[in-house]
């Protein structure tokens, strides 16, 4: 394409080498795109709102030429990581590997592209920090109804209100009234704004109610030619259980079985979820939801694009703009749990879900089936059966809808066919990182930050709300000493203010104790004074009129990848702060420093529920054991049980602390602390990625375990200072950050093949090998010592055949009586796990292989006399992405 346009064309050759770049792929614009493009060049925003299938996508791609050949930035925004990926990788294929960058949270490939892929809360993170100096001249916004979302909402808006000098492009099929937007959008930016709306879908939808059961509705759909069928669940059980009741089906034959064998090809199936998904996918049976491991989606994804599946069971998560090839949607229910109730689909989430039905250029239709509840396709099921017998007729028991089930029937559906979404509602939020961002920006943060409170698209009360929400925020910041008011430093205001500033000129009082006029504008220009209603942001007044306040600041220079990113960040500050980093493995206390800093760390996490439950059903499940070979009855039990739960390490200390800090920062009583051990608990049994999916039976939950842990290792890299990061505690985060590259290869990686890339169409869908875990040397050296390590927990409670299925050719039995013999117990404390007890001999390593560990056991009486012995097989290390250790004795000095 760049060799279409030059560096630097004006309006009209942006626009025809476009055109002719779109002309050789073998694109016609339609009448939509072709005036979105015209906007573009011209230099108006957009808003975009066509239905899905208007080729919403080549008008960003329109978008991103024109900045690039005018030599600027433009950032493409979208609400999932598995969205950005895919657009990453087609900007890619389009401008090339060296323009196009990706930055997710989570991965950073080529930060400093002048094309940006990112998710929209980096980019509203950089507009708080940059503001209007932030280098983005365009900035494209696709799914855009995500404004209207109640939880991320706010980072679709933050960029409206703080990048005035970008162009931008909004972009949805289901954005309803935009008028509001639109006009404020110009006010902003100068620039006109196209509204481009209503156009007629090219790929017409057909809508049906069915009332048979899902197998009979999906088996006559592939025999009347509708596939590939989309089968859409809003849970991932559902649509697990779904694939492996199709999986029965001949969905495709034995040519179309080879054909998806070869394009799988060497892909690695190496987790439970990926072995079931492996078979799902050889019988053309695809699974996608959100709770998969990010390669296993693009797997499914990209046979789907080659038209190797007939059908997909998954969640809505495919409504969300991914490029999937979908000829039939088919719905199974018209109600979802949204997280606090169960509730039937809004107009906005029916019509992005059916959206994804008809493929443009493949078919001339598409089509979505809803299908009946239950207890309606059994009443139907009987009334066929009785045919047109009136008795037969007569005796039918009509089923009716569960209790507390949320009904919906053909009517429901009619209403939703025919409905237009929902207007947008804004949904600005106020945490502690975007007020750090904010104060990082430097300049007059007082400004800053109230024209982000009272300049925005929310309504008045709720400005006000905002406005003391970051009043609290305020304090807690500086009382936790990450902010400080600077007095001897002081910017001027003009004596003018925007209506409303009264709640900021308490908060003025409140950290500088000065007082101010109480002047304040009414929206109609003129002034007036109210007595006993202080308005101003200033602290004092000036010979002139203006008004002085004072310098706020961070206590540090951030660096670009510091962020506090969880609303209880600050309050894990000052409980770190607590906690005593002398309290090491091998001194006098606990040892467990390290391990009380991760969970001061997880408390502030949001919770991985699917982890917490099998946690408390483990739990209670081995506290029924005990109390039964303790002779209680039932009903002790029962109520005993009452009070088991999931681990909860420092539950105590955190409560007590969070009391403390409340009192202070009442606003944090908002958010609620929630201690769990999941990274914790996997260090101290030192479990693998695989072992914990398999110990707490988490296959269909993977991928939301490798969020948390991926939540987890950023946030303790980026929230813990330095002062309080230990070597122990630097071992653990580096543990971490590998265990996460080697379950998912890095982006990184794959964006390093496409530098030199190898085009081919038909080539398997393997994704690049991790890097070698051997490339790490202190996360391995973590590896190797958790895997001795496991050997001495299982030998305290004396699992000789645990011990024995790990090392076959060592008579644990026969070392553990002679062990037991002279001691107690086996130590398994703080002191016990310390690399000071563990020894490594590298010194033939280069010609074997090979290197000789030792474990020393941990007694009571500090003998430190018997040794687990073994070698670490570097090689197979290397080869499985973990530390393959094989003990060979165990033995006294």
């Amino acid at each position: 394409m760049l060799d279409r346009i030059p560096a630097g064309a004006d309006a009209d050759a942006v626009y025809t080498g476009f055109v002719e770049w779109a002309a050789d792929q073998g694109l016609t614009l339609y009448p939509a795109q072709d005036e979105a493009i015209i906007e573009i060049v011209s230099g108006s925003n957009v808003v975009l709102s066509t239905p899905t299938g208007t080729g919403k996508s080549l008008v960003a791609v329109a978008a991103h030429a024109a900045c690039l050949v005018r030599g600027g930035r433009t950032y493409y925004t979208a609400p999932i990581k598995a969205l950005v990926s895919e657009k990453f990788f087609a900007l890619v294929d389009i401008f090339g590997a060296e323009n196009v960058g990706m930055v997710t949270g989570d991965s950073s490939v080529n930060p400093d592209a002048p094309i940006i892929c990112c998710t929209a809360e980096i980019l509203a993170n950089l507009a708080l920090r940059k503001g209007a100096d932030a280098a983005a001249d365009q900035v494209v916004m696709d799914e855009f109804h995500y404004y209207g979302d109640p939880d991320r909402g706010w980072a679709w808006q933050v960029p409206l209100l703080l990048l005035p000098r970008a162009q931008f492009v909004l972009m949805s099929a289901t954005l309803g009234d935009m008028t509001a937007i639109a006009d404020d959008l110009s006010r902003r930016t100068g620039r006109p704004t196209a509204r481009i709306t209503g156009v007629e879908r090219p790929v017409p939808l057909h809508f049906s109610y069915a009332r048979t059961p899902v197998h009979e509705t999906v088996d006559e759909l592939l025999l009347t030619g509708q596939a590939p069928v989309y089968i859409v669940h809003f849970s991932q059980a559902a649509a697990m259980e779904r694939a492996q009741a199709l999986s029965s089906l001949r969905i495709v034959g034995r040519e179309q079985r080879d054909a998806i064998a070869e394009a799988i090809g060497g892909f690695r199936f190496t987790t439970a979820f990926g072995r079931m998904l492996s078979r799902y996918v050889r019988a053309g049976i695809g699974v996608h939801h959100a709770g998969m491991l990010p390669r296993y989606r693009r797997l499914v994804e990209t046979l789907a694009q080659r038209g190797l599946l007939r059908v997909i069971c998954g969640t809505d998560t495919l409504g969300v703009g991914i490029n999937v090839p979908i000829r039939t949607v088919l719905i199974t229910a018209l109600a979802k749990y949204d997280g606090q109730r169960m509730r039937q689909l809004s107009a906005r989430e029916f019509h992005q879900v059916a959206g994804r039905a008809g493929r443009a250029g493949f078919d001339t239709a598409g089509t979505v089936v809803v299908m009946a509840p239950e207890h309606e396709i059994e009443n139907a099921a009987a009334i066929a059966k009785a045919g047109d017998d009136p008795k037969k007729l007569r005796k039918i028991v009509r089923k009716k809808a569960p209790q507390g089930f949320v009904n919906w029937g053909e009517a429901s559906f009619e209403r939703l066919v025919a409905a237009e979404p929902e207007p947008l509602v804004p949904q600005l939020q106020l945490t502690a990182a975007m007020l750090i961002n904010v104060i990082a920006r430097g300049g007059d943060v007082f400004t800053n930050v109230r024209s982000l409170v009272f300049d925005n698209h929310e309504p008045s009360a709720r400005r006000y709300e905002l406005a003391r929400r970051a009043l609290g925020i305020f304090r807690t910041l500086v009382a936790a000493q990450v902010v400080v008011v600077d007095r001897s430093a002081s910017a001027v205001e003009p004596p003018v203010v925007l209506a409303g500033a009264g709640v900021w000129s308490r908060f003025a009082r409140s950290t500088t104790g000065a007082a101010e006029p109480p002047v304040v504008e009414r929206g109609s220009g003129a002034t007036e004074t109210k007595r006993g209603e202080p308005t101003s942001l200033a602290g004092a007044t000036t010979e002139t009129g203006a008004f002085e306040h004072p310098r706020i600041r961070l206590t540090v220079e951030l660096q670009p990848n510091f962020a506090l990113n969880q609303p209880l960040s600050p309050f894990a500050l000052a409980a770190i702060g607590i906690l005593d980093p002398h309290d090491a493995p091998g001194s006098a206390g606990t040892g467990h420093y390290a391990l009380d800093v991760v969970s001061v760390i997880e408390a502030t996490l949001d919770d991985p529920r699917p982890v917490l439950s099998q946690q408390q059903f483990l739990a209670r499940g081995e506290a029924v054991a005990a109390m039964k070979r303790d002779g209680l009855d039932y009903d002790e039990r029962m109520e005993a049980l009452e009070e088991i739960t999931y681990p909860k390490p420092l539950e105590m200390l955190l409560a007590q602390s969070f009391e403390v800090f409340a009192t202070s920062q009442p606003w944090v009583r908002d958010f609620e602390l929630s201690p769990k051990s999941v990274v914790r608990d996997m260090f101290e049994r030192a479990l693998s990625f695989g072992e914990l999916i398999s110990f707490y039976q988490l296959a269909r939950s993977e991928g939301l375990v490798l969020r948390y842990l991926s939540d987890a290792y950023r946030a303790m890299r980026q929230t813990v200072p330095i002062e309080a990061q230990t070597s122990e505690l630097l071992d653990l985060v580096a543990w971490l950050g590998e265990l996460v590259r080697q379950v998912d290869s890095s982006l990184v990686d794959e964006w390093e093949s496409l530098v030199n890339p190898v085009v081919d169409p038909t080539a398997p869908v393997v994704p690049p090998a991790p890097p070698s875990v051997l490339t790490n040397r202190r996360a391995f050296l973590v590896l190797v010592r958790n895997e001795l390590f496991r050997r001495v927990q299982l030998a305290a409670v004396q699992k000789d055949d645990e011990l024995a299925a790990l090392d076959p050719d060592v008579d644990w039995s026969a070392a553990l009586d002679a062990y037991f013999d002279e001691h107690d117990e086996i130590l398994t404390g703080g002191a016990a796990r310390s690399p000071r007890l563990v020894d490594i001999d590298e010194t033939d390593a280069a010609a074997t292989r090979l290197w000789r560990v030792e474990q020393t056991v941990d007694d009571p009486e500090g003998n430190h006399d018997w040794r687990i012995r073994g070698v670490v097989d570097l090689a197979a290390s290397e080869e499985l992405g973990t530390a393959v250790v094989n003990v060979t004795e165990v033995l006294r000095l």
